[in-house]
């Protein structure tokens, strides 16, 4: 083998390991947020949710962020999940969706980066005769009983602050 071949091999573990970290949705670093201050990061229409945060000002836990549901009518297509239950990776058909990073005001050297992942679900439907789909409700509830509903995309997603801690 030449050396550039031998250089090619030893590279592969680190471009295979960048492409599985690169996002479906690529976006710029979000606008400095300040301490206290709540804020969207993205919203999620088909599970009715959206991702809000906030600097806290603590040295324990700089920033928190939660799954806020949009609206009480609002029928999710998706579900959003647990991080940690879910522990999603690339080898679990999960794919990294985006990556969302918001820097403190206070702070500059400190951001928070927020990954969200992404379950797909390769299911289509079944279509009539006129090309529809449609659920009949006593159709839908004997496959409820009998543990078959159809599978739905799942989102989950993990925070993590990088950066020093300004005092």
């Amino acid at each position: 083998m030449s050396p550039r071949h031998l250089l090619w091999l030893a590279l592969l573990p680190a471009v295979s390991a960048f492409a599985a970290e690169t996002p479906e949705l690529q976006r710029a670093a979000g606008t400095p947020q300040a301490v206290g201050a709540a804020h969207t990061l993205r919203q999620i229409p088909e599970a009715c949710a959206r991702l809000e945060g906030v600097f806290t000002g603590e040295v324990a836990q700089p920033y928190r962020f939660a799954v806020v549901r949009t609206s009480e009518q609002c029928q999710p297509r998706a579900r959003f999940v647990d991080y940690d239950k879910a522990q999603p990776s690339e080898a679990k058909g999960w794919k990294l969706n985006d990556v969302i990073r918001v820097p403190n005001a206070a702070c500059p050297a400190q951001q928070a980066v927020v990954r969200v992942w992404r379950l797909p679900v390769t299911t289509k439907p079944e279509l009539d005769g006129q090309g529809q789909s449609r659920i009949y409700l006593e159709d839908a509830k004997k496959q409820a009983a009998a543990g078959k509903i159809a599978q739905v995309p799942m989102f989950a997603a993990q925070m993590k602050v990088e950066g020093k801690a300004c005092n």
